[in-house]
């Protein structure tokens, strides 16, 4: 994984938390609050899964490309 991958991840991590404790102080009644994080950890989690597959697709790129100059050296 690289810096800006790190990074990425990083300030992901931190929104999220954020938001979280964010959501936990808010004025409103348990059931509603409940509600809301519901709903943006699993927006966050859809997220956070697109961001994997995109780094597992780099990374399988990255492979393809290591195995080839293996193989041109070879």
């Amino acid at each position: 994984m690289n810096n800006v991958s790190k990074i990425g991840v990083a300030l992901l991590a931190g929104v999220a938390i954020g938001a979280v404790i964010g959501i936990m102080l808010a004025p409103e009644k348990g059931a509603e609050t409940r509600s809301t994080l519901k709903k943006l950890l699993k927006d966050w989690g859809g997220k956070l899964t697109d961001f994997s597959e995109e780094e597992a697709d780099e990374l399988s790129k990255l492979k393809g490309t290591l195995k080839a100059e293996m193989n041109k050296k070879a």
